[in-house]
């Protein structure tokens, strides 16, 4: 698989260009930075950066707290937007820091007589509550940290965080892009017939199924469930798809309303192999 051919939850923000220029905080895990300057971002501030510029700003760790008075801080960029990558190591100092952000305009030093409303831009890719490891139950997700940004925001201001972008499963900005690059790799192919059908495989019915269920609105998107990683994890393949739709609890994100014909798959199998094979059944191509 070749490197334009792979989507990750942040590829799309590639699309959103009106942000490119602007100094954004991103917040996450890994090369964050260099993701985003990847992505078209020239100005870009990571929490640690931040934090490091107001040390009085990340408080909860007592010893991480300054031993002395700091001087004030000049010169450091306003910052004009947020992107939040994923789940980040030290969530008390991320939640603490992006809400000052979004508290401060962008001036987290400053002291503002009133909360700014709408907030400064938000774009929050990879929405999943839960992803499965070698652990026997479920791991928390990015979407666990959204939620709690959330509530934080909510709890403090008494008004709803607003999101400029949520991008990565099950948002259509996602599947939209994933057809983009199809459609790139066909016209590469010289394939000149228009593309009428996309097999969506994955293991999540709340966010894999969900998008490419609605994602179906707007082209012919088969989902496929497959019987491996979150869901119902190392058991048999269940004999309808009824089943994947019983449960009550919805650990989708705030802002995609639960409708539980969005999370029954089309097709059910064990595998992503089984998936594929499927797939090539369904189109007269094994």
């Amino acid at each position: 698989v070749s490197p334009e051919q792979v989507i990750l939850s942040h590829s799309p923000l590639r699309l959103f260009s009106q942000f490119h220029q602007k100094c954004m905080l991103v917040a996450g895990q890994g090369p964050v930075e260099e993701n985003a300057q990847k992505l078209g971002f020239k100005h870009v501030v990571t929490i640690e950066t931040l934090r490091k510029a107001y040390p009085l700003l990340d408080m909860v760790d007592h010893s991480r707290r300054p031993k002395e008075l700091p001087p004030p801080t000049t010169g450091f960029p306003t910052i004009e937007g947020v992107i939040l990558f994923g789940e980040p190591v030290r969530w008390e100092t991320s939640l603490q820091l992006i809400i000052d952000v979004l508290l401060s305009n962008g001036n987290p030093g400053a002291e503002l007589q009133d909360i700014p409303y709408p907030h400064l831009p938000v774009l929050a890719c990879n929405m999943d509550l839960l992803w499965m490891a070698e652990a026997k139950m479920p791991r928390f997700g990015h979407g666990t940290f959204l939620l709690c940004l959330e509530n934080i925001y909510k709890k403090v201001t008494g008004r709803e965080l607003k999101y400029e972008a949520l991008i990565g499963k099950p948002s259509t900005v996602t599947y939209r892009y994933a057809e983009y690059l199809i459609k790139q790799q066909a016209e590469k192919q010289g394939w000149k017939s228009p593309i009428r059908r996309l097999y969506a495989v994955g293991d999540n019915p709340m966010s894999d199924i969900y998008g490419a269920n609605l994602y179906n609105n707007y082209l012919n998107c088969e989902s496929i469930l497959v019987c491996t990683g979150v869901y119902r994890h190392n058991a048999d393949v269940p004999s309808n798809t009824e089943e994947c739709t019983t449960e009550t609890v919805f650990h989708g994100h705030r802002d995609f309303c639960f409708d539980p014909s969005l999370v029954e798959a089309s097709y059910i199998v064990q595998d992503v192999n089984d998936a594929v094979q499927l797939a090539f059944e369904k189109e007269n191509w094994s």
